[in-house]
C-alpha cells in the first residue's frame, strides 16, 4: 500500500464517504490512486469553497468534513475556510500536498508553509514523512478534530509521502500530551448551580452553538421546563431549542430580538451554556447583565471569564454537565416569583415580536424570509452568507431543530453561503438545503453554481439583490452621515442570465407570493434553482451601535401595516 492508498482507507476507516477537492501539482500522487477508489470526490470550483462545503457538511450532520487542497495557493485557499471551521468550533480535516520534503524551505515552485500559515486557526497540525505514520495521523486527526471543544486539523502530506509504500498499516493512535479535555463537570460546581437555581427569581438560560455540538438539545429542554427559565441563544445557538416554543425568546445581541435583548440585564440569574460571550453578543462589556449573577458551563476552560464575569464557572461537556444538573434538581418546585417572570417574559415576547409587511414593493427582505419559512419544514436545511441577508434570516427564519441552521459566526465570512449549503446537501440529501445570500457575497463563490450543476445537487440559491453591500452600507448609513464609500454593486452582472449560463434553473422575484410558490415548486421537484429576489437597498436592520449597551438598539421596522 503506498502512502496515497493509505489515506484513502485510513478516511474509510474513518467512515468518511465524501470528500471535497481540487488537484494541482503535488496532489497529482493521490488522485491518480483516488481514480480507482470508490471514495466520492465533489470537484469544487476553487479551493475555499472545498473547506467551506467540508464545513456545512460537518455541521449539518455532526460528522467530521473533509478538503483537500494542493501545495503553495492551493493550500492558502483553504486558509479562510479553516479559520471560519476554527472560530465556530466546527470539525474538518483539511489534506493538503506539499513539495518533496528534501525541498522544503528551499522557496521551491508552489511551496508555502501552510503548517505554520495555519498555526494559529487549527486544533493541532501533522505533517508526515513518512508513509507508515499516515494510518496514525489521520486516525489522531479525527479523533482530535472531533472531540472536546472541536476544531480543523491540518496535515500536509509531502508528494513523495503519498508515493511511498508503507511497511505496515498501523493506526494507533499518536500520543498527544496535554491534550485531555474535561467533559465531566464538578459536582460541587453543580450543587452550587442548583442553590443558585432554587434562590433565583427572575432566572434566563442562553444557550450557544456547545449545546447543539454536544447534543444537548433534549437536555436543555428538559432543564427550561424543570426550572421554566426564559431562553435566548447566540446566532450559532438556533436550534438549540424550538423558536417556536414560549419560552424561547430568540437570538441576543447586535441584531438580536428587542425582548432578549431589553430584558436580560433585569435577570438575577443567567446560565450561558456553550457559548464564547463574542462582543457581537454583549455589546459593551460594563453594560452587560451588571446586576446578574452568571454560571457559565463551557467545555473551553479557556472561555469561561474571558469576556465577562463569572459568579459559578463549569467546565465540561454541555450534555453532560446539564444531564447531571437535571439530575440533581429532581423534584424542584418553581416559584410563584419565577412563574411571573416567565409569564412576563411571554407577553412581552408576542408585544415585541418583529413585524412583517406582506404587500411592500420592492420586497422587504423580512417578507421573503417569512414566505421561506412558511414553505420550509423543521427538517429543512438554510444557510446563510453573511451580513444583512443573515442577520434577516437569524431574526426572522425560526429554527426549530439542531443543525437545521448553519451560518458562519466568528469569522463572518462572506462566500459562506453557498458552499455550506453544498456540504449540508451531500451530508443530508433527504432534507431540503436554502442557501440565502447577498449579492456581494454570493459573487465571491458563484462559480460553485457549476459544482451543483455537476452533481446535480439540488441545492436551493436565494441571493438578495439590492446592488450593495448591505452591512457595510447601513452602518454607512447610520453612523457615517450617509458617505457610501465603496458599497454600490452598480455594475453587477444579470443573475438570471448567470444562471442559465451554469444550466441553472432560474426565477426573478419581484413580488409578494412569488418566493412562496417557485420554493414551492422546487422543493415539490427535488431541483436545483436559483431565485434572484429584487428587495428594497434602503430596508435596514435594527442594530447594537459600536460600543453601546446591551439594550441601547438602534432602527425599528417602520411598516404601514403590522402583520405578524
Amino acid at each position: 500500500m503506498r502512502g496515497g492508498e493509505a489515506i484513502i482507507q485510513s478516511l474509510k476507516n474513518m467512515g468518511v464517504k465524501t470528500i471535497f477537492g481540487y488537484p494541482g501539482g503535488q496532489t497529482i500522487p493521490f488522485y491518480d490512486m483516488l481514480y480507482d477508489s470508490d471514495m466520492e470526490h465533489i470537484l469544487v470550483r476553487h479551493e475555499q469553497c472545498a473547506a467551506h462545503a467540508a464545513d456545512g457538511y460537518a455541521r449539518a450532520s455532526g460528522n467530521v468534513g473533509v478538503c483537500l487542497a494542493t501545495s503553495g495557493p492551493g493550500a492558502t485557499n483553504l486558509v479562510t475556510g479553516i479559520a471560519t471551521a476554527y472560530m465556530d468550533s466546527s470539525p474538518i480535516v483539511a489534506i493538503t500536498g506539499q513539495v518533496p520534503t528534501h525541498l522544503i524551505g528551499n522557496d521551491a515552485f508552489q511551496e508555502a508553509d501552510i503548517i505554520g500559515i495555519t498555526m494559529p486557526i487549527t486544533k493541532h497540525n501533522f505533517q508526515p514523512k513518512n508513509p507508515d505514520l499516515i494510518p496514525s495521523v489521520i486516525k489522531s486527526a479525527f479523533e482530535i478534530s472531533a472531540s472536546g471543544r472541536p476544531g480543523p486539523i491540518v496535515i500536509d502530506v509531502p508528494k513523495e509521502v503519498q508515493e511511498g509504500e508503507l511497511s505496515n498499516f498501523d493506526d494507533s493512535l499518536i500520543e498527544t500530551p496535554g491534550y485531555n479535555p474535561t467533559t465531566k463537570g464538578n459536582i460541587r460546581q453543580i450543587k452550587k448551580a442548583c442553590n443558585l437555581i432554587k434562590e433565583a427569581k427572575k432566572p434566563m438560560i442562553l444557550a450557544g452553538a456547545g449545546v447543539i455540538i454536544s447534543g444537548a438539545c433534549g437536555e436543555l429542554r428538559k432543564l427550561v421546563y424543570t426550572i421554566n427559565a426564559p431562553v435566548m441563544t447566540s446566532l450559532l445557538g438556533k436550534g438549540a431549542i424550538d423558536e417556536t416554543d414560549d419560552l424561547s425568546l430568540g437570538m441576543l445581541g447586535m441584531h438580536g430580538r428587542k425582548v432578549s435583548n431589553d430584558y436580560i440585564n433585569e435577570s438575577d440569574l443567567l446560565i450561558a451554556i456553550g457559548i464564547r460571550f463574542s462582543d457581537r453578543t454583549t455589546g459593551k462589556l460594563d453594560s452587560f447583565a451588571p446586576n446578574t449573577k452568571i454560571i457559565h458551563i463551557d467545555i473551553d476552560p479557556a472561555e469561561i471569564g474571558k469576556n465577562v464575569g463569572v459568579d459559578l464557572p463549569i467546565v465540561g461537556d454541555a450534555r453532560n454537565v446539564l444531564s447531571s444538573l437535571n439530575n440533581t434538581l429532581n423534584g424542584h418546585v418553581v416559584s410563584n416569583d419565577v412563574t411571573k417572570w416567565a409569564d412576563m417574559l411571554k407577553e412581552k415576547k408576542q408585544e415585541l415580536y418583529p413585524r412583517v409587511t406582506y404587500s411592500d414593493v420592492p420586497l422587504k427582505p423580512q417578507t421573503v424570509i417569512k414566505e421561506i419559512a412558511e414553505v420550509l419544514t423543521p427538517d429543512s436545511i438554510l444557510t446563510t452568507d453573511v451580513g444583512q441577508n443573515q442577520m434577516w434570516a437569524a431574526h426572522f427564519f425560526e429554527t426549530q431543530k439542531p443543525r437545521k441552521f448553519i451560518s458562519s459566526g466568528g469569522l463572518g465570512t462572506m462566500g459562506f453561503g453557498l458552499p455550506s449549503a453544498i456540504g449540508a446537501k451531500v451530508a443530508c440529501p433527504e432534507d431540503p438545503v436554502v442557501s440565502i445570500n447577498g449579492d456581494g457575497g454570493f459573487l465571491m463563490v458563484c462559480q460553485e453554481l457549476a459544482t451543483i450543476r455537476e452533481y446535480d445537487l439540488p441545492v436551493i440559491t436565494a441571493v438578495f439583490e439590492n446592488r450593495t453591500l448591505g452591512m457595510v452600507y447601513q452602518w454607512q448609513s447610520l453612523l457615517y452621515d450617509g458617505r457610501h464609500s465603496q458599497t454600490l454593486l452598480g455594475n453587477s452582472p444579470d443573475f438570471v442570465k448567470l444562471a442559465e449560463s451554469f444550466g441553472i434553473n432560474v426565477s426573478r422575484i419581484t413580488k409578494p407570493g412569488e418566493t412562496k410558490e417557485v420554493l414551492s415548486k422546487a422543493i415539490k421537484d427535488n431541483e436545483s434553482i436559483l431565485l434572484d429576489i429584487v428587495i428594497d437597498s434602503q430596508e435596514a436592520l435594527p442594530m447594537l451601535p459600536p460600543g453601546a449597551g446591551i439594550n441601547e438598539m438602534i432602527g425599528e421596522y417602520k411598516l404601514e401595516k403590522d402583520v405578524i
